[in-house]
């Protein structure tokens, strides 16, 4: 389903394609969020997109949680983040590109295209995590990260007080993707001691 926004669309199709490659000893990888392993980053993306779509239509919210994932996952990982995704385009489909859009960010009520990025910022990122935690490639293109980092830098620094992001990392020219990761406190060449 298209949502409208071409970053919001391009980010669900990575976390959906990252859920879909993963097996069962994936689950219990570390990942670049120091405290969750891939089971928890994949509740918490899952969580955050249901909110996103919660602030737009009043339904279809998360049912725990996002910042505190227990892991234990009761299905498989596509059949976590799949409906999560749905209902986030769902919700974006209905929105006016020209117009405003409540988000769960601090910052509230955004510009439209900002909120949209905002839901494909979490999404495209996670989707990272959970790729390097687990050895696949990295979802995160060039094209993707730069449509993507014009809102980073606009919402992020505020949001870094609350711990959703840790510190910039000293900047090096060697691509939007890694400059996206870098400003989001993530070494681009992160990679689990355990993936496949």
């Amino acid at each position: 389903m298209s949502t409208g926004f071409d970053v919001l669309d391009r980010a669900h199709a990575a976390l959906r394609t990252t859920a879909a490659s993963l097996v069962p000893a994936d689950l219990t990888r570390p990942t670049p969020c120091e405290k969750w392993d891939v089971a928890q980053v994949l509740q918490h993306a899952a969580g955050d997109q249901r909110a996103y779509a919660f602030f737009l239509t009043g339904a279809d919210g998360p049912t725990g949680d996002p910042f505190a994932p227990d892991g234990n996952l009761t299905v498989e990982p596509l059949a976590l983040v799949g409906p999560a995704l749905d209902a986030s385009a769902r919700a974006y489909a209905g929105v006016d590109p020209d117009g405003t859009a409540p988000t769960p960010l601090p910052q509230g009520v955004l510009p439209a295209q900002t909120a949209a990025g905002a839901a494909a910022l979490d999404a495209a990122v996670h989707a990272w995590d959970i790729a390097m935690a687990a050895g696949l490639g990295s979802p995160l293109d060039n094209e993707l990260a730069a449509m993507i980092l014009p809102t980073a830098r606009a919402l992020v620094e505020p949001l870094r007080q609350w711990g959703a992001y840790a510190a910039e990392l000293p900047a090096v020219d060697d691509g939007p993707a890694a400059e996206l990761l870098r400003y989001l406190g993530r070494d681009p060449f992160w990679a689990a001691p355990t993936a496949r």
